[in-house]
């Protein structure tokens, strides 16, 4: 990390020993970290803000389109985002395959999108139609369609 336009080391963290692990009755592969507050407190200006919690819960739904190989995953991403809207909280790319199944030259790209409202609960045809618009300009952008479609 950078603190007055000096390089300085904010703490260290990492998978611990699994005789440590064993010894200490963790769970295998557990991690731990170090963090040196003071100087996280010298790399920030001002008060820390949190981001605001919804007390609304997330309607997740996943879109498993189907592109051309060459076709980069972060430009389906990129329309995806767009499409969806203000209502997208987040967008997570899970799996990605190739096959006969899908032709020469195809991918098969499957993303997990998460939809919330600040201020409601959403119904499924809010999250539905972020979705639907989501889907469409991907397609009109880099000729993705639904897998199965």
């Amino acid at each position: 990390m950078t603190v007055n336009g000096e390089e300085v080391l904010a703490g260290h963290a990492g998978e611990l020993h699994p005789r440590v692990i064993k010894a200490l009755h963790l769970p295998e592969r557990t991690c731990a970290m170090e963090v040196e507050t003071g100087v996280l407190e010298q790399a920030g200006a001002g008060a820390l803000r949190a981001p605001r919690i919804s007390t609304f819960p997330v309607a997740t739904q996943d879109v498993e389109l189907v592109v051309s190989a060459d076709v980069p995953s972060a430009d389906v991403e990129a329309a995806l985002r767009e499409g969806a809207g203000e209502l997208l909280e987040s967008l997570r790319l899970f799996d990605v395959f190739t096959g006969e199944q899908l032709g020469a030259g195809r991918k098969s790209l499957a993303y997990a999108l998460r939809f919330r409202a600040a201020d409601r609960t959403l119904t499924v045809e809010e999250a539905s139609a972020a979705r639907v618009a989501a889907v469409a300009l991907a397609g009109e952008r880099t000729g993705a369609v639904l897998r199965g479609a």
